[in-house]
């Protein structure tokens, strides 16, 4: 599968912004979809992840009532709302998928990785 992040950008604090990662390859349904963070020279960070049906969804507890995950599986695009942006969640954000199943939080990672996109939060 191959994801493609897109929606990043420059945001006061306060704001809000839509990730969105467009999937194509094979069955977008069969994987488990989830967003990750990653700051220059620190380890990535799990922010999200979402059933294959959509049905459940998991959170970091930095982002919990902030950051809605949702897909749509018609569309293969899943999406990342956040809500009320901080500084500290300016980092590079990426979409990944994982064809293991529903394990979170997902510690060690996807199976397969979208090219980032930037968030940045001005104070």
């Amino acid at each position: 599968v191959q994801l493609q992040a897109s929606g990043g950008g420059l945001v006061q604090a306060g704001g809000s912004l839509r990730l969105s990662c467009a999937a194509s390859g094979r069955t977008f349904s069969s994987y488990v979809m989830g967003w990750f963070r990653q700051a220059p020279g620190k380890e990535r960070e799990f922010v999200a992840a979402i059933n294959r049906s959509g049905s459940i969804v998991y959170y970091a507890d930095s982002v919990k009532g902030r950051f809605t995950i949702s897909r749509d599986n018609a569309k293969s695009t899943v999406y990342l709302h956040m809500n009320s942006l901080k500084p500290e969640d300016t980092f590079v954000y990426y979409c990944a998928a994982d064809s293991t199943g529903w394990s979170p939080p997902y510690y060690h990672g996807m199976d397969y990785w979208g090219k980032g996109t930037q968030v940045t939060v001005s104070s």
